[in-house]
């Protein structure tokens, strides 16, 4: 994962501090970078710490789910969207619920009390745990302007089978006309927005191998990049498994690329001090046959090796 070393340490020395951004954290940054990770080097995970990849796989599972609210994250012990629907839940109640009010423990313990909640009580979830048609709602019930929706993607899949070679193999998840209903919701508009599939042939010029590229327009790189690179990596493997295909490059595009000037700038320096182990293996369970076939059980990450976590705070 040396790429994403030379990334990071390009955004904390090379960076351009903004001090009046949204979450009045301030962040140092550059704009448009890209990563290329080759799958045939093993599975693209950051090994200079920990990345819970137990929370990689549920959150993908969601976005699949083709759900807007974090009941089965809660349910599954995965709390890394708790913080938007729980601002929401605060500020509907009459709290400030600022940076700061964010790092005292009055918080802490009434957040984990909310996830709790929202796990175990079904008609609090549906009216505190929707962050609005983010990710999943938009891959899977994109509207259709005619009274419908469409499924993005099975329709990518059937891209793969039917017509490999198209240059539109495309999913969005960033919706113009949406984007105030995620924000008046609580939610955070995609950062991940859109990804393309790209097949390429074997020497007889059958599809053999399959690319992804994802467009990121903000890169949270110390806590957020680190996911994004393991959980588009995973879904392009998932993809090429359904559909026969070789797992090729995943390409990581980044626009606004940047860390938080709170306590995150200085854990990234601690990781920049850190050297890369060698890349673990992916397993997906072979008698998985479609997209939405696959559970939990049937990912599996074999020889994954990393230093110690670094623990970093969430800018909502």
């Amino acid at each position: 994962m040396k790429q994403y070393l030379k990334l990071l340490d390009d955004v904390v020395n090379n960076g351009t501090v903004i001090g009046a951004e949204r979450t009045g954290n301030g962040t140092i940054g550059v704009f448009s970078r890209q990563m290329r990770f080759n799958l045939d080097d093993g599975f693209p995970i950051v090994t200079t710490k920990l990345v819970h990849f137990r929370s990689v796989v549920h959150e993908l599972i969601w976005f699949l789910k083709g759900s807007g609210n974090i009941e089965y994250l809660a349910q599954n012990n995965v709390h890394i969207w708790d913080e938007w629907p729980y601002k929401a839940y605060l500020e509907k109640q009459g709290v400030k619920a600022d940076k700061e009010f964010f790092k005292t423990k009055e918080c802490k313990g009434g957040m984990k009390e909310f996830s709790s909640r929202i796990a175990t009580d079904h008609e609090f979830a549906l009216e505190h745990g929707n962050l609005g048609p983010v990710y999943g709602v938009q891959w899977r019930h994109w509207p259709d302007g005619k009274g419908g929706d469409i499924d993005q993607i099975l329709q990518a899949g059937e891209m793969l089978r039917l017509d490999p070679w198209s240059r539109r193999n495309i999913v969005s998840a960033w919706n113009v006309a949406e984007i105030p209903e995620i924000v008046r919701s609580g939610g955070l508009p995609p950062c991940h927005c859109m990804f393309q599939f790209k097949v390429w042939p074997d020497k007889d010029g059958n599809p053999s191998r399959l690319d992804l590229d994802l467009a990121q327009r903000s890169c949270d790189t110390f806590l957020g990049v680190p996911f994004n690179i393991s959980s588009y990596s995973l879904l392009l493997s998932m993809f090429a498994h359904v559909y026969g295909l070789k797992p090729g490059e995943f390409i990581w595009s980044g626009k606004d690329v940047h860390v938080y000037l709170n306590d995150n700038i200085d854990q990234a320096k601690k990781q920049l001090k850190r050297k890369p182990h060698p890349l673990p293996k992916l397993w997906l369970n072979p008698k998985v046959k479609t997209i939405d076939g696959f559970t939990f059980e049937d990912i599996r990450l074999d020889g994954y090796v990393h230093d110690d976590a670094l623990r970093g705070e969430i800018a909502v």
